[in-house]
């Protein structure tokens, strides 16, 4: 008895046409991307841009006074733009070396049955929702800074208690968040490192701590820059969980005040907001976007290097 074999593409004329549409619906795919891409642009650009015709960009970006609502109103988003750097910064100061050995222990030195717990531990971090680790930042962090707060400022008269909610809570907060986009792309691309590396360190005499840091971190340098640029993207861009224990104060960013980033600018006041106010709102979130196509651009450079070095 003959078998008869089934094929989608049954004969020449079949394959072609398969091809054919599989090309046209790859190629509209694309267009629809670029699409969104260019729309989103020219969106923020045309609602983003009224504002600094209307209020000034120096007042914009280096006033430091945020007082819409004032029989003078006062639109300067500095010490805004300032907490957003520095708290991105300090996120990734903490989160980045965390993540990065995390990623040493479950590529290199975490015993398989650990491993296995750690992992799934790692990948339920990056599921949770942030409102969940704002709601977790309210109940546990900001108590704990509140006690630090007023042990370090107990004998300070001038100095406005927050409760807890400040820039350092937002800080441990996003450095959590930014903990398993830096660990699983680095732990990538540390397994991504050739086997004979490895051996040819270990057959010159080398520790295999020394393996670890001399042979195998170099060579997945370029992974673990894109992680870390890419936990930026993710630390820079978060509104919600911040906007729940960073205390909403657009004041200069100092560890134990409240403080307000660009997108809890953006989403605290979006809704109420009305002529100039909602324009220069706009104007945040052009801004914002501005930072993100930045950040890009940074990724897509490491990401070319670590091509043209692996040539």
């Amino acid at each position: 008895m003959n078998k008869i074999n089934f094929s989608i593409y049954g004969n020449s004329k079949s394959k072609r046409t398969v091809e054919k549409a599989a090309s046209i619906i790859f190629t509209v795919c694309g267009f629809i991307a670029v699409i969104a891409v260019f729309s989103i642009s020219l969106y923020m650009i045309i609602s983003g841009t009224p504002a600094i015709f209307e209020v000034g960009l120096k007042e914009i970006l280096f006033g430091t006074v945020w007082r819409p609502g004032g029989l003078e109103p006062s639109y300067g988003i500095l010490y805004v733009i300032l907490t957003s750097i520095v708290g991105t910064f300090l996120a990734i100061l903490i989160g980045g070396p965390i993540g990065v050995m995390t990623a040493i222990f479950l590529a290199e030195t975490a015993p398989k049955p650990l491993a296995a717990i750690v992992k799934p531990a790692v990948e339920l971090l990056a599921g949770i929702p942030s409102v969940v680790y704002g709601l977790l930042g309210i109940l546990i962090l900001n108590p704990l800074m509140y006690k630090l707060e007023i042990i370090l400022f107990a004998n300070s008269p001038d100095h406005q208690f927050t409760g807890g909610s400040n820039l350092m809570s937002a800080v441990i907060v996003l450095a959590i968040m930014i903990l398993p986009t830096v660990i699983n792309i680095s732990e990538s691309a540390i397994r991504a490192v050739p086997k004979h590396y490895k051996s040819a360190s270990y057959a010159l005499g080398a520790t295999k701590i020394q393996t670890i840091f001399r042979v195998i971190l170099p060579a997945a340098k370029s992974g673990i820059v894109t992680a870390i640029v890419l936990g930026v993207g993710r630390a820079i861009g978060e509104a919600m969980a911040i906007s729940l224990v960073a205390g909403n104060g657009a004041n200069f960013p100092l560890p134990f005040n409240s403080v307000r980033f660009l997108t809890t600018a953006v989403v605290s006041e979006m809704s109420y907001a009305a002529d100039t106010h909602k324009r220069v709102l706009f104007t945040i979130g052009l801004i914002l976007f501005t930072f993100i196509i930045i950040i890009n651009l940074v990724l897509n450079k490491v990401m070319k290097g670590g091509v043209k070095n692996a040539k």
